[in-house]
C-alpha cells in the first residue's frame, strides 16, 4: 500500500511539473476559448481580382495596362562654350562658362511585343542616350525609329521581344464624363496611376502642337507623365498623355492627351516609311468672323476664309485666291482653320484633289496638287 502511495504521488508531482512547463512556454495549448476566426469566418482575398471586385475598383484596368508602361530617361551631353579656348575668359570666369549635361524624365508606352513604344517627342527630343525602365525593373537602351514633331510624337524601339503590349482602344468612342486612368512616372518617383474623367474632347488652338485634337482630362498628369498612357476603364489606351494646363507647374485638374486615331495613324507612318508624309498647298487662312466677312464684302457663311496665298504655290497654280472662302477639300467640310489644315495635311502629295470654294457669289471647284509639307520650326505653314 505504501508503495502504491508513492507511485502514485510521483505521478501527481510530474503531472504538475509537466503543466507548469507546459503553462510557461505553450500557454495557447491550454487555452480552450473560441477564437474570432472560429466565430466570424476570416476569407481570403481571391487570387483573381476581377471575380470579387470591389465596386468603383479600377484595379483590373491599372493592372492591364501598367505592364506597359515604362519609365524614359534621356541624357544629352554638355555643350562647350568657345569662350574657354580664350585664355583670359578661364582666368576671370574659370570653367564656369562650360554648361552641365542635361536630363530628361518621361513615359512611354509599349505598343507591340517586339519592343516598339510609342513616346512625347519632346520627352526624347536632342538627347543623345535614351534609357528605358520596364515595368519589371529591367533597363534599357533605346533606338529613335522616327519622329513627328507636328503632333509632338516618336516611336522608339527596344531589343527585347514577347513584351506586354498594351491594347488599343477607340479613341473616337469615348465621351465626356467617361473614367480614365493616367500611368506615368511623375517626378521620377517610380509608376503612378492617378483616375479621372474625360473633361472634353477636340481641344484645340492651345498652341501646344501644329496638329490638335486634344482629350482633356482631369486625371492628375505632372512633369515625367509625358508619353504615358491614357487608360480607359477597361485598361485600353485611348491617349498618350502630352501636356497640362498649369500655373505652378503641377497638376491643376487640365492635362492634355493625344487621341490613339492620331497617335495610331502616326505610328504606322512612321515604322512603315521613317516618318510622316503630309501634304502642303501653300495658303494663310483664317476663321470667318463677322468682321472678316463685313470687309471682304462676303456674306456670312460657314467655311475658311484665305487671307494670303504664297506665290508659286499648289494654292497658287490652282487658282485659289485671297479673299475665297473654302468650304471643303476633297470632298471633306471644313468650318475652321484646325479642320482645313488637317484636311490638306491628309492629301498625298502628287495627287490632284478638289477644292471647294465660294467667291463671292460663285461657288468653284479647283483642282489642286498638293506639296509635300515641310517641317519648319516656330511656325505654321498650311
Amino acid at each position: 500500500m505504501k508503495r502504491l502511495w508513492l507511485l502514485f504521488s510521483q505521478t501527481v508531482t510530474v503531472l504538475v511539473a509537466l503543466v507548469f512547463v507546459v503553462a510557461t512556454l505553450k500557454p495557447q495549448w491550454l487555452d480552450r476559448r473560441p477564437t474570432f476566426a472560429s466565430i466570424v469566418p476570416v476569407f481570403e482575398a481571391p487570387a483573381n481580382p476581377s471575380a470579387d471586385l470591389t465596386p468603383g475598383s479600377l484595379r483590373v484596368a491599372a493592372r492591364l495596362a501598367a505592364a506597359a508602361v515604362v519609365s524614359i530617361n534621356t541624357s544629352q551631353s554638355a555643350a562647350n562654350n568657345p569662350n574657354l579656348e580664350d585664355p583670359w575668359f578661364r582666368f576671370f570666369y574659370g570653367e564656369r562658362g562650360s554648361s552641365q549635361p542635361q536630363t530628361g524624365l518621361g513615359s512611354g508606352v509599349i505598343v507591340s511585343p517586339d519592343g516598339y513604344i510609342l513616346t512625347n517627342n519632346h520627352v526624347i527630343e536632342e538627347a543623345d542616350e535614351i534609357q528605358v525602365t520596364l515595368y519589371d525593373g529591367r533597363t534599357t537602351a533605346a533606338q529613335v525609329i522616327g519622329t513627328d514633331p507636328e503632333t509632338d510624337l516618336a516611336v522608339l524601339k527596344i531589343n527585347f521581344t514577347n513584351l506586354p503590349a498594351i491594347t488599343w482602344g477607340n479613341s473616337e468612342q469615348i465621351a465626356i464624363g467617361d473614367g480614365v486612368l493616367a500611368i506615368g512616372n511623375p517626378f521620377g518617383v517610380g509608376q503612378t496611376v492617378t483616375s479621372g474623367i474625360i473633361s472634353a474632347l477636340g481641344r484645340t488652338q492651345l498652341g501646344i502642337n501644329t496638329f490638335e485634337n486634344f482629350i482633356q482630362t482631369d486625371a492628375a498628369i505632372n512633369p515625367g507623365n509625358s508619353g504615358g498612357a491614357l487608360v480607359d476603364v477597361s485598361g485600353h489606351l485611348v491617349g498618350i498623355n502630352t501636356a497640362i494646363y498649369s500655373r505652378s507647374g503641377g497638376s491643376m485638374g487640365i492635362g492634355f492627351a493625344i487621341p490613339t486615331s492620331t497617335a495610331r495613324q502616326v505610328l504606322e507612318a512612321i515604322v512603315r516609311d521613317g516618318e510622316v508624309v503630309r501634304g502642303w498647298i501653300g495658303v494663310e487662312p483664317q476663321d470667318l468672323t463677322a468682321e472678316l466677312a463685313e470687309g471682304f464684302g462676303l456674306n456670312p457663311q460657314a467655311g475658311v476664309i484665305i487671307t494670303g496665298v504664297l506665290q508659286n504655290s499648289p494654292a497658287a497654280n490652282a487658282g485659289l485666291r485671297p479673299g475665297d472662302v473654302v468650304t471643303a477639300v476633297g470632298g471633306a467640310k471644313v468650318t475652321t482653320v484646325s479642320e482645313l489644315l488637317s484636311a490638306v495635311a491628309a492629301l498625298p502629295p502628287g495627287k490632284p484633289s478638289t477644292l471647294s470654294v465660294n467667291r463671292k457669289d460663285d461657288q468653284l471647284n479647283l483642282k489642286v496638287v498638293p506639296g509635300q509639307r515641310q517641317i519648319e520650326r516656330n511656325s505654321r505653314p498650311r
